[in-house]
């Protein structure tokens, strides 16, 4: 499966599908599935492209989920080659999206394809959902997909998510969950004045300092067995005119919690309030949930992949839920059994973004093997 999957890998890298652009990506793996027997069905919402593809009628139904769409390249000087040229060099596939995540869709073919070859008549169902709507907003990708499968009463039983999981070896870790997030922006109303005259305003962003001080000490939970504690973060704090004469009427603080499931966002919200109002900070509170916190524990999903990971790589991996959000946090409002697995992720987002090809090498395996142990 190795130079089909770095080949499939690298046809996709050449396909510059920007968010929310897929350039073309899906209707290439189309291509591949259609042949298999999978009804392949493009799904799209406001200029952007959903692919949910499925062999076979009958349970379980084990889903592999991704994202064809990738994050600008940004600036082609600050590469050592073309990002959207495929580049080979030491081991490594290069290009925008390597990693994040069209190695893990080559990864998903290509296993799904010797899997049919050695199994055709095999138990259950297969699918593939994919989206171009993953790095940007999220609100016409997985989510419209998923819309459509609940109106239909087409419910996957098992989700496998492409998303670069590992850390120093394909497979050394599983995020079996992840973690919520929650932002707000915080807008805080004083007097503008004269900086000579103190006593004539009120300074936004005295006002609202002694708050920060205390939302960043508090301690919001501990977490439990499967969860760091809850985070609080500022990301951005805006205030004043620019002039250094000139006491700020108004500041705007940004700020989010990426938060465990010992937090609800409605308590956390609350415990906010509290002190804002412990410390008479005049504002505005304006929220917005990013994502619920999910979790799979220990069972059938869970137990196949640590099985497949020792026999492809002869080691079992470490479950976790740290990290960013991914659409597997749509998946699980109506999967019972989601998980995410995929090649080493030091450089996703970055200038010269890669895959080292033993990634590419062993990822279909790990797939295959679990489809092996779902679909028995």
């Amino acid at each position: 499966m190795t130079a089909s999957t770095i080949e499939l890998a690298r046809a996709l890298i050449a396909r510059p599908s920007v968010t929310p652009d897929d350039a073309g990506c899906q209707e290439l793996l189309q291509a591949r599935l259609a042949p298999l027997g999978f009804h392949c069905e493009t799904i799209a919402r406001n200029g952007v492209t959903n692919l949910w593809a499925r062999r076979g009628d009958a349970g379980p139904l084990v889903c592999f989920a991704g994202h064809t769409d990738v994050v600008p390249a940004g600036p082609r000087e600050k590469w050592d080659s073309d990002p959207f040229e495929p580049a080979l060099r030491a081991g490594r596939l290069y290009g925008r999206g390597a990693a994040d995540m069209k190695g893990s869709l080559a990864a998903f073919v290509t296993a799904i394809e010797a899997f049919v070859a050695a199994q055709p008549r095999h138990a259950g169902s297969i699918a593939l959902l994919l989206t171009s709507d993953e790095e940007g907003p999220a609100k016409d990708g997985t989510v419209a997909v998923i819309e459509q499968l609940v109106a239909r009463r087409e419910i996957p039983d098992f989700c496998i998510v492409g998303e670069p999981t590992s850390v120093q070896r394909a497979g050394d870790m599983v995020k079996n969950g992840r973690r919520g997030s929650l932002s707000a922006k915080l807008t805080v109303h004083g007097v503008q004045g004269h900086v000579a005259y103190p006593d004539q305003g009120m300074n936004a962003v005295h006002m609202v300092s002694p708050a920060i001080a205390e939302l960043a000490s508090t301690v919001w939970d501990n977490g439990n067995d499967f969860f760091p504690p809850t985070t609080w973060q500022v990301s951005n704090i805006r205030a004043g005119t620019g002039a250094a004469n000139v006491i700020p009427g108004e500041a705007e603080v940004l700020f989010n919690f990426r938060f465990s499931t010992a937090s609800t966002p409605e308590g956390l919200q609350q415990r906010v309030q509290r002190i804002l109002e412990r410390n008479a900070v005049k504002c505005d509170l304006a929220w917005e949930l990013g994502a619920k916190p999910y979790l799979t524990d220990a069972g059938v999903l869970v137990d196949a992949a640590i099985e497949a990971i020792r026999e492809v790589q002869g080691f079992a991996p470490e479950l976790s839920t740290t990290g960013g959000t991914s659409d597997g946090r749509f998946l699980s409002e109506i999967c019972p059994h989601v998980i995410e697995l995929g090649p080493t992720n030091a450089s996703i987002h970055k200038v010269n973004e890669y895959v080292p090809l033993r990634d590419l090498e062993v990822l279909p395996g790990m797939y295959r093997a679990l489809l092996a142990r779902l679909l028995r």
